[in-house]
């Protein structure tokens, strides 16, 4: 089966004609960076959707193209990128799945010029005209999760470490109010730069073991959270502490190499939609079309398969500083539920080796 789905450089769409009047939408993915490891995932979610639009006929009798922007660089240069785009007319509308930092960036300079469809779990508070959340708050994300733990396990001493932004932040202060609500306390909490993970690890283990945390929550991301929780393995910790992570998806677990602790929870809508019909039939599409060696789609994949029909209907909000559900104000699959992270080939979904999640995208087949 043949891919119909261009994916266009940001070169290329400044400076060369749309080819047959395309409806063109900007696509902010981590190609590097902290998430690059979920990009390929990202990206083949995007153009499925983009290949089943055009199979359709397209957005209003036009063909729909993907102008991919590398999201995984710092905020300011993704948004100049972006504002280039917009400058030049290059963009109908825009979707993405990116650090929160990068979002407010991009919000800045797309925000009442065109439909911005932002995707992953968000730091909440108000939204500016024409951006559109269709991820969860902190709040949404951990609420039923923290107080389940808490209960189901008998915690009492939770720990906090995450990276150095503005939605692990967000994260840590919905989480001390949760844990303290459930009967818990927060005991330990640290935020470390991007990339600075693996020179942290040794003196955050210890912390870990001098406030005797029996429950942490993860709010690091990508390689990051990969490289803790495979420190997090060797020193043993893992069979001590209950882990919930608000990023954990099927690229790092699979980076990971799978948990057989049973106490690694995920809190990230994937896993829980796993068995539902929507979502299998998603994955076998993705599969008949791209072959069984896919990057496999996670969540950010799901939430870029919906992203480019959402730009395509998006409107402005009709009041400033909206942050609105998902798509028909459904709000995402999973809110507020923690799932427990498969093991090593539990089920068969995890057995294949990380190097099946490298780069690549139907495009390369």
């Amino acid at each position: 089966m043949t891919l119909d789905a261009r994916l266009v450089d940001p070169l290329d769409a400044l400076h060369l004609p749309r080819e047959g009047g395309a409806f063109r939408v900007g696509l902010v993915v981590p190609q590097s960076g902290p998430l690059g490891l979920t990009g390929p995932s990202a990206l083949d979610g995007a153009l499925l959707a983009a290949h089943e639009i055009n199979a359709r006929g397209g957005i209003l009798g036009r063909p729909l193209d993907l102008v991919l922007v590398d999201g995984g660089g710092a905020p300011h240069p993704v948004a100049a990128e972006v504002r280039r785009l917009l400058d030049a007319g290059a963009l109908d509308a825009l979707a993405g799945c990116h650090t929160s930092d990068v979002h407010r960036a991009v919000e800045t300079v797309a925000a009442g010029r065109i439909a911005y469809i932002y995707t992953p779990p968000h730091e909440g508070g108000t939204r500016r005209p024409g951006v559109l959340c269709t991820g969860t708050d902190p709040t949404g994300q951990l609420a039923g999760a923290v107080g389940m733990l808490t209960e189901r396990h008998r915690l009492r001493r939770w720990a906090l470490i995450g990276n150095d932004y503005i939605w692990p932040r967000s994260v840590h202060r919905a989480a001390a109010t949760l844990a303290t609500r459930a009967g818990a306390r927060i005991v330990l909490e640290r935020r470390v730069p991007f990339g600075a993970v693996q020179p942290a690890v040794e003196p955050l283990l210890e912390a870990l073991r001098t406030a005797r945390a029996d429950a942490l929550l993860l709010s690091l991301i990508g390689r990051d959270l990969v490289h803790f929780n495979r420190a997090l393995r060797r020193s043993g910790l893992d069979r001590r502490i209950v882990r919930l992570s608000g990023a954990l998806e099927e690229n790092g677990l699979l980076a990971l190499g799978g948990d057989d602790t049973g106490t690694l929870y995920a809190a990230m809508p994937s896993f829980a939609t796993l068995a539902e019909e929507p979502r299998q039939l998603l994955g076998e599409r993705h599969r008949a079309l791209c072959g069984p060696w896919a990057p496999v789609l996670d969540a950010y994949a799901v939430g870029l398969y919906d992203g480019p029909a959402a730009a395509r209907g998006a409107r402005a909000p009709s009041r400033p500083g909206a942050a609105r559900a998902g798509p028909g104000g459904r709000p995402a699959a999973g809110r507020g539920a923690a799932r427990r992270a498969p093991g090593p080939g539990r089920g068969g979904r995890f057995r294949r080796p990380v190097a099946a999640s490298r780069q690549l995208t139907c495009e390369d087949r």
